[in-house]
Formats: C-alpha cells, sequence, structure tokens
C-alpha cells in the first residue's frame, strides 16, 4: 500500500512515515506544502492520504475540497490541532473520512489507517480470505490450508494487495505504484520476481493454483 503525507512539520511527518513503513509495510510520499501535496495526489495513486490542514502555499481543507470535486476517491485522514465540533462537521462534510486531533498516538494513528484501507477495499476485518488462503493484514502473515506460509516483507505486500483485491487483473504498473514511493528506481521485471517467488511458497500438491496471469494485463489472485 501506498500513503502520502501532506504535513508542513517534517519532524511529525518522518515519525508518522516511519511508524507506516517499520509497522505496515507501506510505501511513503511525503510533502510539505500544499501545491505540492494536491499534484502528487492528483498525478499518482494512493490508498490512503494523511493531510493536515494548516498548510503553506495551499490550506488543507482546500486541498481536500478540490481532490473530491476532481473525482478523487482516496481515503483521507485528517490531522487537526482543533477539537471544537464545528471543526470536525466541516471535515467530514468537505469529504474527510475520519480525523485525528494533534497530538495523538502513532498506535492510534496506524489503526485508523489499517481501518480506512481496508474499508475503501469492501474489507471490514483484518483477515482476507481467498480460497484456501488467508492473509491476516494486523500481523502481516499469510496461510494457506492451515499452514503458515513463510513470506519476506515484499512478497507480503504483493500477496496483500492482490488479496484485497480477488478476482480483479491487477497490471504490473498497478502493483508498482502502490508498493513503491516515488524514489524507487522502477525495474521491469521486479514484479516477475515476486509473483515467482509467492507462487512457490504457495503451492500445495492436489491444491487449485491461486495466482494466475492473463498475458498482457496483468494477475489475478482467485481460489
Amino acid at each position: 500500500m501506498r500513503v502520502l503525507i501532506v504535513e508542513d512539520e517534517r519532524r511529525l511527518a518522518e515519525n508518522v512515515a516511519r511508524t507506516l513503513r517499520e509497522s505496515a509495510g507501506y510505501a511513503v510520499d511525503i510533502s510539505t506544502d500544499g501545491e505540492e501535496g494536491l499534484f502528487l495526489a492528483e498525478s499518482s495513486s494512493y490508498d490512503l492520504i494523511l493531510l493536515d490542514l494548516l498548510l503553506p502555499g495551499l490550506e488543507g481543507m482546500r486541498l481536500l475540497q478540490r481532490l473530491r470535486a476532481g473525482g478523487n476517491r482516496t481515503p483521507v485522514l485528517v490531522l487537526t490541532a482543533r477539537d471544537d465540533k464545528e471543526s470536525t462537521i466541516a471535515v467530514l462534510d468537505a469529504g474527510g473520512d475520519d480525523y485525528l486531533t494533534k497530538p495523538f498516538d502513532l498506535g492510534e494513528l496506524l489503526a485508523r489507517a489499517k481501518a480506512l484501507i481496508r474499508r475503501s477495499r469492501g474489507q471490514a476485518r483484518p483477515l482476507l480470505k481467498v480460497g484456501d488462503l488467508e492473509v491476516n493484514t494486523h500481523d502481516r502473515t499469510a496461510s494457506r490450508a492451515g499452514e503458515p506460509v513463510p513470506l519476506t516483507a515484499m512478497e507480503y505486500r504483493v500477496l496483500e494487495y492482490l488479496a484485497f483485491r480477488p478476482n480483479a487483473v491487477i497490471s504490473k504498473n498497478e502493483l508498482l505504484e502502490h508498493l513503491y514511493d516515488y524514489n524507487w528506481e522502477k525495474f521491469s521485471n521486479v514484479i516477475e520476481v515476486y509473483v515467482s517467488g509467492l507462487r512457490r511458497k504457495l503451492e500445495r500438491e492436489g491444491a487449485p493454483q491461486l495466482i494466475h496471469t492473463q498475458r498482457g494485463l496483468g494477475y489475478v489472485l482467485r481460489g
């Protein structure tokens, strides 16, 4: 999953980014300016946006309004120093999906971020099931037919993304866009390497194949 943080307090943004990377395995981009944040949100694919309201260049509320007016449906978790009822109503009415009042606990932010991403994918629970495959997004583990599947961090991220969209064709470009931040140099065959590793680890004698290749289109996770 890929997250955009639009926050002008650099230390806070970096602390949040580190938590998301280390505890959830998310790719994270940071912007400290509202205009740049809007550009990134409109030009890249994100699974969640963390948005401060008091930003230079373009204030957060205006950024949110412009995103929603343009049809962008990415979940937005607003970070605000205001805790009055009127401000909360304004955030939700502008299209915010949730909010946290500063100062906040990083553990709570992580839990809310995961919940927003799950709900945006139509999943209410942290356990994703595809056939006899189970992907636990809480502790970042996977099992098939009750047997644990040992995965590298990147293999898990690829599998989690596919599991959030079972039966859908996911292109290699989509996987790259959602699993890496904009500073990473994308190599053309890296996704094939991870998918190949996943197939080897997920295969069970006599069990149906889980990851299918749609030639020229991408991959499908199907039970």
